[in-house]
């Protein structure tokens, strides 16, 4: 894919009040458009030294008015973020204010960039492969600590090192084939045959156990699915509330208040969690109501953590529980309402006691929820990379490729035949840090970013 030479400008900042926006421009003319826009007494605009901060002024170039005072640094290409001469422009960080100095950049030959173009100009000089590319938005997007480090190793380049040097390696089993596909009369030693199979079993493992990550990918980037479900009235959006220490759900004494499925995020023992309330779970001929009760029932199938909760004052076979069939889900019993006294048959049940009124319980809640979606994922901290959907698809037909091209090779097959098998597993394994791969995918996975970045 190649770029074009445009010079691109945006802002790099929130929209939104704040002390300081950044303007952000990239490309060949970033420093002459900058001389028709900016003057500064410490220096002349063209003489600019790189990576230093310069007070100076933002004019019109149309008008000659002054529209803002601003800090300017410039960085030239190739040391700057997109490879490309780079200049930002950090003004005052009012929406209007902002908006004329992005007007002014863009009045002198600039013109907007689109999303994610920034780092699209970065991917395309080298500065980085697609794998840090992803990197970047997971950084943004990052919800705890765990996305976090995940991210930050990713954009260090770990996944995409590992990538390379498995494609050089099986570079070198093609190398082979071919070199006896030249000359059959070589023939392939035993040996040597070994060898390649098991260069490309290595390959194929750790193909598999970066497969294995993929699930730990989601839980990082979506969080943790956890949806409270309960009969009605059982107190279902007040622990929503006091789970996330703020009234996002409405309470009412009324059975059937919460319609639709309510979600909130929380952090918990260095995971996300998306909390999502939901319908209370009854028979119902309000239409409203009986399609609360269907999107529970989906939220409950996509679930990574189940809290089921009862009214601990009435006696179970006074409150309809919530059939639950999703065997790869975690579960937790909560007995609320506490506070108003326990139903003896409740004596061996539970897993936690809590009041919402009365705000007791819900500390321990929110340690065995911590407990529990930290069982089984101590991996979480010992190895921060985690392949997302896009890379699991690629090493996936790797994966099956390998498989092939190893049965092939062991049986003795056409050499002709492993050698394309290979070639397709290196493909693949290209695409994951953008060696082989089409604009179509550059262009979905930069579209994914915000503006400026």
């Amino acid at each position: 894919m190649e770029q074009d030479d445009d010079t691109i400008a945006a802002v790099a900042t929130p929209f939104g009040e704040g002390a300081v926006a950044v303007v952000r421009v990239s490309g060949s003319a970033a420093s002459s458009l900058l001389a028709e826009i900016f003057s500064s007494a410490a220096s002349t605009t063209r003489d600019l030294e790189p990576r230093r901060q310069y007070l100076g002024k933002v004019v019109d170039p149309s008008s000659g008015d002054v529209v803002d005072e601003a800090l300017v640094t410039f960085f030239p290409g190739p040391a700057s973020y997109t490879g490309d001469d780079l200049v930002e422009i950090a003004c005052h960080g009012g929406v209007h204010v902002t908006r004329r100095v992005l007007e002014a950049v863009l009045a002198a030959g600039a013109r907007p960039a689109g999303p994610g173009e920034f780092t699209q100009r970065a991917f395309l000089n080298g500065k980085m492969d697609l794998t840090q590319a992803e990197a970047v938005m997971d950084l943004i997007r990052s919800r705890s600590d765990l996305a976090l480090v995940s991210a930050q190793a990713q954009l260090s380049g770990g996944l995409g090192r590992g990538m390379e040097a498995m494609r050089q390696d099986l570079l070198g089993v093609l190398a082979h084939l071919e070199a006896y596909i030249d000359f059959p009369e070589e023939g392939i030693d035993p040996q040597t045959g070994v060898s390649m199979v098991a260069r490309m079993a290595a390959a194929r493992d750790e193909i598999a156990r970066l497969l294995g990550t993929a699930e730990r990918g989601r839980i990082l980037r979506d969080g943790v699915a956890t949806v409270i479900c309960g009969a009605p009235n059982v107190g279902k959006s007040s622990l929503l509330n006091a789970l996330s220490g703020r009234d996002r759900a409405i309470v009412s004494e009324l059975a059937g208040t919460t319609r639709d499925t309510i979600e909130e995020a929380i952090h918990v023992g260095g995971f996300a969690l998306r909390l999502i309330d939901t319908a209370g779970m009854r028979e119902s001929e309000d239409v409203i109501e009986r399609e609360g009760i269907s999107r529970t029932r989906r939220a409950l199938g996509e679930a990574d953590l189940i809290i089921e909760v009862v009214d601990a004052s009435r006696a179970p076979d006074d409150q309809e529980r919530v059939a639950i069939d999703v065997p790869a889900a975690a579960r937790i019993l909560v007995l609320n309402k506490v506070d108003l006294g326990e139903d003896p048959a409740w004596a061996r049940a539970g897993d936690v006691r809590i009041s919402c009124t009365a705000e007791t319980g819900i500390h321990k809640l929110a340690g065995l929820v911590e407990k529990v979606i930290g069982a089984g994922r101590a991996d979480f901290g010992r190895d921060p990379i985690a392949i997302n959907t896009r890379h699991q698809d690629c090493l996936r037909r790797a994966c099956e490729a390998l498989e092939v091209a190893i049965k092939g090779l062991e049986e003795e097959a056409f050499t002709e035949l492993v050698a394309i098998d290979i070639r397709a597993a290196l493909d693949t394994i290209g695409e994951v840090v953008g060696k082989a791969d089409t604009e179509d995918v550059l262009g979905e996975i930069f579209a994914n970013f915000c503006i400026g970045k």
